[in-house]
Parts: C-alpha cells; structure tokens; sequence
C-alpha cells in the first residue's frame, strides 16, 4: 500500500465519525451488542483495579467502568473521541482521557491492572504489534478484556476495498484468529461469549462448536489472562 500511513487515515476516519458515534454508543452499552461487558468484566477483575480502555471512543464505555468501581484510563486515537470523552472527568473522580496510539501507548510496563479493548484491533495495520503492547503495559496475571468483530458484523464492510487492492483502516481478522494469536503470545483464554444479531436461536447454538458459535456472531467477547512478560 505504499505509504499509506493506516493510522492517520483511522484517526481522520474516526474524527469524523465522533458525532455519529456519540449519538450511538450509550444505547450500545446500555441495551445494545455491548450491554454484557461490564458485567463480565466485574466478574473477573476486583473492583478498584486500573484499567485501561483502550479505542474508548466518546468515553461512556470508561464511565460504566468507572460506575462500576473501577480506576480507569481511556485512550483513544481520535481527539475528536477524547474532546468527548473528557466530559465525564470531574474533580475527585478516578478517570483520566489521552489521545494515543495503540502501538506505541504512554504509559510504564506492568502498569494497569486489567485492559478493555472492544473493537479496537480490527481497526489497526499489525494485530500481533498492537496485542504485544497491551501485553506491556499490563501487569503479569492482569485481565485482558477483548471484543472481535464476527463475520456477520457490519462495520467489516469497510475492509471491502483490500479486494481491489486499495487502501483500507480494517484488517480481516476473525475471532478464531485472534484466539490462536494470543495463545501463541503470552495469553490463556479463560472465558467467553458471543454477541448475536437477532435471527440467531441462541439455544441451538450453544451445541455447536467454539469456533462455529464464533462463525455465526456479530461480536466475540474473550477473557484472557497475560502468563509470561
């Protein structure tokens, strides 16, 4: 692709899409395909832990966080997303926004406690680059909490231009993918769930196989845990 520069071009996507996003995200979080998140993560991270949001887009993902007992970090590389996200910090509150880039974040190694990352690693040029840098920042048995996009998603449209051989900011990885490269990199996988777009009998697909179930869905949920530095 020459010399394309993938996330400049994803930071100039995602400034221009910050409205449209910011009139969706809380309806996601709070009845949509994000509804189950904070709820799981509260299952396997203690409260009061740091963690790191990361593609935190217009915040309200960190503020359920937050509300949910967590110190949290959002970062996000869009500053249109941080202008917006900045409108939940108030004094004496644990949360903080930076503008940053996934592959090369500000921050010490065996910082956070725990990371949230939905949606954020289809959208960059290196998946295994920018999964090793969260493994840096994180503190050795931390909690890594990550959303895939499934082959029914839509927002996978926007990789439709790699075909023809022109630029596109959404890589192709799948969430079988993703499994099998984090294992390989200093991750176990401890728990997960689908997200489903309507139509799909959720009791019929729970006798299928991981990979089947992960075949049909909108969105994969992984809980993974960092075993090695």
């Amino acid at each position: 692709m020459g010399s394309f520069n993938w996330h400049k071009k994803a930071e100039y996507q995602w400034d221009k899409r910050a409205s449209f996003w910011n009139e969706r995200s809380k309806d996601m979080w709070e009845n949509g395909s994000r509804k189950d998140i904070i709820p799981f993560i509260k299952r396997h991270i203690p409260k009061k832990d740091f963690i790191l949001d990361i593609g935190c887009g217009d915040g309200f993902g960190s503020y359920q966080l937050y509300k949910a007992g967590y110190r949290v970090t959002g970062v996000d590389l869009s500053s249109e997303m941080i202008g917006r996200a900045k409108r939940y910090v108030q004094q004496g509150n644990d949360m903080s926004f930076i503008q940053g880039d996934i592959t090369k974040l500000p921050f010490s190694d065996n910082q956070f406690d725990g990371i949230m990352a939905i949606n954020v690693l289809e959208w960059t040029a290196n998946p295994l680059e920018a999964i090793l840098e969260l493994k840096r920042v994180m503190k050795r048995k931390a909690f890594l909490c990550v959303g895939i996009l499934g082959p029914t998603a839509g927002p996978r449209q926007n990789s439709y231009d790699r075909l023809y051989g022109d630029e596109a900011i959404c890589n192709t990885m799948m969430p079988w993918e993703f499994e099998q490269l984090a294992s390989e990199n200093g991750f176990t996988i401890k728990d997960g769930f689908g997200v489903y777009k309507k139509g799909v009998n959720k009791n019929e697909v729970k006798n299928l196989s991981i990979p089947l179930q992960q075949a049909l869905t909108f969105m994969w949920v992984f809980m993974l845990r960092k075993e090695s530095e």
